[in-house]
């Protein structure tokens, strides 16, 4: 199976709607390498995965006055990060959850310590970097300007293996960049969710890394959901506030737009 899609939208759309963390599909050759039994998998999946955003961002998409185009991750997060950094620059190397997992999120083992993430990052990460790079590339050639809507969920309440989870979890967290998040576009969410928090509990937003801290042209928020406002929680089913952020999150398409 392809390990992600590109989504067309309108050709003067200069909106990416990036849904990195949406799935539960882990290749064999994939869940070989990992030490959980069946159902402790399951239950690590229910809190890893940020459930139902690829359904809200494709809701969205069909509310949004100009369509914008969608970038979906097929495979877990458990196979690789698409949003970490490969290198010693990520801060979750800390605990064990850089571009490869070796940790989960309650800090038991994941993968043995000594797992050599690279095969995984030559298999699954760069190929995704190069395709949303590409994706960006593409905007900026047809309408001057790229922005990233980066589609996000998180618990309720913390998980151990947060970094920064003892502060304020709203029902939207904006996550920003000081050189990407100009204050135009969180005054768009803003306007668009209503109730949002800013960098807590989880800051920064994905820029892919040929234009990180370079081109002024690409802008990028995060949007992280709390979960409790839109499903069950852990992993159960979505509600009707998923219909409610799908309308919030096609005006703020609009907005941009």
């Amino acid at each position: 199976m392809p390990s992600f899609d590109l989504l067309p939208g309108a050709e003067q759309s200069p909106v990416i709607l990036h849904v990195p963390h949406s799935a539960r599909e882990i290749p064999a050759e994939v869940r070989a390498g990992i030490v959980l039994d069946d159902p402790a998998l399951e239950r690590e999946l229910d809190h890893i995965v940020d459930a139902h955003t690829a359904e809200l961002a494709e809701e969205a998409a069909g509310l949004a006055g100009t369509t914008p185009w969608r970038f979906v991750n097929r495979l877990s997060r458990l196979v690789v990060d698409p949003e970490r950094f490969p290198d010693e620059r990520e801060e979750m190397l800390a605990v064990g959850m850089g571009a490869v997992y070796t940790r989960t999120t309650g800090r038991e083992p994941l993968r043995p310590a000594d797992t050599d993430p690279e095969p995984l990052v030559e298999r699954w990460f760069r190929p995704y970097a190069r395709a949303m790079t590409e994706a960006v590339a593409e905007r900026l050639a047809a309408v001057g300007r790229a922005v990233v809507i980066d589609v996000h969920s998180y618990p309720s309440a913390p998980l151990p293996y947060e970094l920064h989870g003892e502060g304020p979890r709203p029902a939207v967290c904006l996550g920003t960049d000081p050189f990407h998040t100009p204050p135009e576009l969180v005054a768009a969410a803003r306007e668009a969710f209503g109730e949002v928090g800013l960098d807590s509990p989880f800051s920064g937003t994905y820029v892919p890394l040929e234009f990180y801290g370079r081109d002024p042209r690409v802008s990028a928020l995060m949007v992280e959901i709390r979960r409790d406002t839109y499903m069950t929680e852990p992993g159960g089913p979505a509600g009707p506030g998923l219909n409610r952020l799908a309308r919030a999150l096609a005006a703020l398409v609009d907005a941009v737009d």
